[in-house]
């Protein structure tokens, strides 16, 4: 049974505005949500692990090689299904500490492109209308992600602007959109964010090494310190949607409890007399160019 949606009416935008998020609750069904957490465990059952998180390190010149090839395999993830660990999950040999789909932190940067089931989540008829009623007029998916916070391990999410990664001139033409794909609690790690803090810019940008660095990216700039108490939680249930300005600092906590927090997420750039930095780590390829949201 089709769940109600939210209309983004005009109350809804000028809040969208004025915090730089916006909370849409029960925006998927919960059929949506399962076929996503169903598919995503098909996805990991296919796995392979990268032969980098594999790899017995004795020196630290190869521990500097194992980050590069770590930074590598990060940089080129961006028309691929990637992998990517929680800490301490892999002994020095490789071999898992735990079971693997316990394991796991996030894998991105194309299912929206590849796998069938979040091609369709992110194409769907509900998310193009949003897109329209947001006054979308020719935006493009940069990237996707499925995050796991898994129970007891999964890592906090430090304060950020998701433009000081995704960097667009003119500022303010990305757009996250976060779905729970379980309940999002102050327990498990739901988002929080500083309302309003979208205005002000950015301050810090990660942008591609140059050839030779011992590292594929490098930060420009610094972080600012945020006051823990401008932060707000925003729980949300499961097939609730979270837009997500680029610029509003946003974080979560380490999950400390006994419950997983799924959610799927995606960013979308209005392409529309937009500029996307040459020196973003993420870059469209020849074999996919950022894909329309509209088809």
């Amino acid at each position: 049974m089709q769940l109600p949606r939210l209309p983004l009416n005009s109350s809804a935008l000028f809040q969208f505005h004025e915090d730089g998020f916006l909370v849409l609750e029960r925006f998927f069904t919960v059929e949506e949500c399962d076929s996503m957490r169903n598919q995503i465990q098909r996805v990991i059952a296919e796995m392979e692990v990268p032969p980098h998180c594999r790899t017995e390190f004795s020196t630290k010149e190869e521990e500097q090689l194992q980050a590069q090839g770590s930074s590598d395999y990060f940089l080129t993830s961006g028309d691929k299904i990637r992998f990517f660990f929680e800490k301490g999950v892999l002994d020095e040999k490789g071999n898992f500490l735990i079971a693997k789909e316990k394991s796991i932190s996030k894998i991105g940067h194309a299912l929206h492109a590849y796998d069938p089931v979040f091609k369709q989540i992110t194409h769907s008829s509900k998310v193009q209308e949003l897109g329209r009623k947001l006054g979308l007029e020719r935006p493009v998916i940069v990237q996707s992600m499925y995050i796991f916070k898994q129970p007891g391990i999964g890592g906090e999410v430090t304060p950020h602007q998701d433009a000081t990664f995704l960097y667009t001139e003119p500022l303010g033409r990305v757009l996250g959109f976060w779905i729970a794909l379980e309940d999002a609690t102050q327990e498990n790690g739901c988002l929080w964010f500083i309302p309003g803090s979208h205005t002000s810019g950015i301050t810090r940008r990660m942008v591609r090494a140059p050839p030779g660095t011992s590292t594929c990216v490098e930060f420009v700039g610094s972080e600012m310190t945020y006051d823990d108490n401008r932060f707000v939680p925003v729980p949300i249930s499961k097939g609730g949607l979270i837009l997500i300005h680029g610029e509003v600092v946003h974080k979560s906590e380490l999950n400390r409890s006994e419950f997983s927090r799924h959610a799927f997420t995606f960013h979308v750039m209005e392409a529309k007399d937009t500029s996307w930095s040459k020196e973003n780590w993420l870059q469209p390829t020849p074999e996919l160019p950022f894909p329309s949201l509209y088809t």
